[in-house]
């Protein structure tokens, strides 16, 4: 039976983490369940799943919750620091890091301290401070089982493998649903259009980053520090059919690949029963109806964001940092209507402009950095609209 710390329960991952949980009560118990401010959702899990706690970092939500989960002996706690502390608690084995953003860093960095099995959806932790994480990771033994479905299938691939015997991970990706679209298509498209992903479900900013390629970018960058890859080890595919999540090619020209139906709940549960695997009942891969597997170039020209983030995986320092703050304040513009698709990228690169360079970073340069990032491209989106009256 493990235990559980599932952070992020109300977001995409989070719902689908829960459903495992619910298939395989004999497998696992929720220890501690975090959300930022759906607070409704979380009162409902909490009533479901009866964890030890909840966190609610949206301290105008912790009175609701607390009056909620009154009769039930559940701890209600609250903040960034609480979140920080639980996941540490020695009654929590596995921590699912599912909180979307730069949020997320701080959580998963006290769970690395303790040495915990952590279970990492947060692609960001690894694309803002990867090589900190990391390192720390080997240092107090604890080990990262990646969630994100590419890079869980690198993860399966090298299973039983020699490291030194890899050659190159290729990526695979979707083409979100402006594959083959030109810049004159995309100048027009709101939020509703991009929202619209042809084969995965998955939560707002995520599904923005698929339909930009940015996801891709982040995905090369926390692909980079958690197989411990040189830049040029790590490539991108477009496989639009998405049944082959990622590819390893090893050194005497072999290449194994992953394949399965665009699930999130497969590489969900793999992290949390890893080593074993757990069965169920999803629906299989029926090859009959995929008589065709494709792959294409990435057009790099219109989709800029994988571009921007390639160039920052190569430049490092402090960049990658920068590049995803500015992605994130431009990503929630755009959902809101603020600015255009295409705008995102020209804000990006702006924003990389602006900030200092650092080569060599602390947690409290990145910190500073991701500071500094978002005033700069919050300035530019707030430009951007005074330009359109």
């Amino acid at each position: 039976m493990k235990r559980l710390a599932i952070l992020g329960s109300t977001g995409s991952i989070g719902t689908q983490a829960l459903d495992v949980v619910a298939a395989n009560p004999d497998k696992f118990k929720v220890e501690v369940l975090s959300a930022h401010s759906n607070s409704a959702l979380l009162i409902e899990q909490a009533r479901k799943f009866r964890p030890a706690a909840v966190v609610v970092t949206d301290e105008k939500k912790v009175k609701e919750v607390k009056d909620a989960l009154l009769m039930l002996s559940i701890k209600v706690l609250s903040g960034d620091q609480a979140l920080a502390e639980v996941v540490q608690w020695d009654s929590v084995d596995v921590v699912l890091g599912a909180i979307v953003g730069f949020a997320g860093l701080r959580s998963t960095l006290a769970a690395v301290e303790a040495g915990k099995v952590i279970a990492l959806a947060n692609k960001e932790t690894l694309v803002v401070a990867g090589e900190i994480v990391m390192q720390r990771a080997a240092e107090k033994n604890a080990t990262i089982i990646p969630v994100d479905s590419e890079h869980s299938a690198i993860f399966q691939c090298l299973v039983g493998e020699d490291p030194a015997a890899l050659e190159k991970v290729i990526l695979t990706a979707s083409g979100g649903p402006f594959l083959g679209r030109k810049p004159n298509y995309l100048v027009n498209v709101k939020a509703s259009h991009a929202l619209q992903h042809p084969n995965w479900t998955m939560g707002a900013k995520i599904t923005i980053d698929s339909s930009t390629l940015m996801n891709k970018g982040l995905e090369m960058i926390e692909a980079k520090w958690m197989f411990n890859l040189a830049n040029e080890q790590v490539d991108v595919v477009v496989h639009p059919q998405s049944i082959i999540h990622s590819m390893v090619q090893f050194t005497d020209g072999s290449v194994k690949s992953q394949m399965g139906l665009p699930d999130m709940k497969l590489p969900i549960q793999y992290a949390l029963g890893y080593p074993q695997r757990i069965a169920n009942n999803y629906k299989r891969v029926d090859f009959k109806e995929y008589s065709k597997l494709t792959f294409e170039p990435v057009d790099y020209k219109t989709f800029r964001n994988l571009e921007i983030a390639r160039n920052a995986m190569f430049k490092g320092g402090n960049t990658p940092c920068v590049m995803n703050a500015a992605n994130e304040v431009v990503v929630n513009a755009f959902l809101h209507n603020k600015v255009g698709f295409l705008e995102m990228s020209d804000m990006i690169e702006k924003t990389i402009d602006s900030v200092s360079f650092i080569e060599h970073p602390t947690l409290e340069d990145y910190i500073s950095s991701d500071i500094e990032a978002r005033e700069y491209a919050a300035a530019f989106v707030k430009k951007s609209q005074l330009s359109m009256y």
